[in-house]
């Protein structure tokens, strides 16, 4: 048997398919796992060992009606017993039908709910979990949840780049203070704050990592905690990031990409949850939500630039003294 799992986006949500993927290996050991991933995700996904085959989706060559019906015309040569779209937007939508295997999608929310939380109407709440979503893909092969046991691969040469650092990165606490879209990101001064508390407490700078686009919020970050960090921004490709947080004490972070990639390396981690919902994912011991469930949370889908009641008591109320109680009630 032959499939295609279509995930083009983004970091976060292609990592969330790898339950799926370990799933579909244990119960059907000969199966052939195609995955199709936009091409600058890739790293989010490559290395995966449930996968047979990583096939990308370049938009300059790949994108537009025209060209996305003649990459699935390539496609569809593969013979796919089923295609299953974890995506189900537009483009993979395009690609699957050109295919023309079975496919079948995950169960999204309505366009109902989404435009009356987007106009504010409704709070949002979740029907399930990401991951329990996926999973309802793939009733058809008789696969059955089991967790959010996430992976996220990387090779010897990315641990290897961690010693030209010349810092010290072992059992050191990290923090990824950035985050798709503005309400998501805990405040400059509650991340600064607590790399000062984090410093006090276990002896070392706790080390910021981010992208280069948010190179200047890290180091702003590091200036307002007085120096008491380090930042690295910008300085580690995706895979040599999921190599640092396999060596962390634990990841503080935002509801962002690190935080699944932390996951996948079994880092532990505790993620600051504001106008979105925590709902969408499984917490344990390992992995420690920290939440304040305001009267008015969650209220966006996926962030906002700026809050709709101009408060942002969601992020502005959580001090760093909070974190830290957290950090510590959960013996990290």
């Amino acid at each position: 048997m032959r499939v295609l799992i279509i995930r083009l986006s983004s970091i976060g949500d292609v990592i969330l398919t790898t339950p799926v993927l370990k799933e579909l290996k244990k119960k059907y050991p000969d199966i052939i796992i195609d995955f199709l991933v936009m091409e600058n995700f890739k790293d989010a996904i490559s290395g995966c060992p449930y996968i047979d085959n990583l096939i990308l989706f370049n938009k300059k060559r790949h994108d537009g009606l025209k060209n996305m019906i003649a990459f699935g015309k390539k496609l569809k040569l593969n013979n796919y017993d089923y295609v299953f779209d974890l995506h189900a937007k537009v483009r993979s939508k395009v690609i699957s039908n050109t295919i023309g295997s079975k496919t079948y999608t995950y169960k999204k929310r309505s366009l109902l709910k989404s435009i009356l939380v987007k106009t504010k109407a409704i709070k949002y709440k979740v029907d399930d979990t990401i991951i329990k979503n996926y999973f309802g893909a793939f009733k058809v092969l008789g696969l059955e949840y089991n967790g959010e046991d996430l992976t996220f691969s990387f090779e010897k040469k990315d641990l290897e780049k961690l010693e030209t650092l010349c810092i010290e990165y072992d059992n050191v606490p990290m923090i990824a203070p950035g985050a798709s879209k503005e309400t998501k990101k805990w405040t400059k001064e509650g991340f600064a704050q607590l790399s000062k508390l984090l410093y006090n407490k276990y002896g070392k700078k706790p080390i910021i990592i981010g992208s280069s686009n948010e190179y200047e919020m890290c180091e702003e970050i590091k200036n307002l905690a007085d120096g008491f960090a380090i930042n690295l921004a910008g300085k580690l490709t995706l895979k040599e990031s999921g190599a640092l947080l396999s060596k962390a004490r634990f990841l503080v972070t935002n509801d962002s990409g690190p935080f699944h990639i932390a996951r996948g390396v079994k880092c532990p981690t505790f993620v600051i949850f504001g106008p979105t919902s925590p709902g969408m994912f499984e917490y344990d011991g390992k992995n420690v939500l920290i939440y304040l469930n305001e009267p008015c949370s969650p209220c966006s889908l996926h962030g906002d630039k700026v809050c709709p009641q101009k408060h942002f008591n969601c992020m502005k109320k959580l001090n760093a003294e909070m974190v830290m109680e957290a950090i510590e009630k959960n013996g990290r």
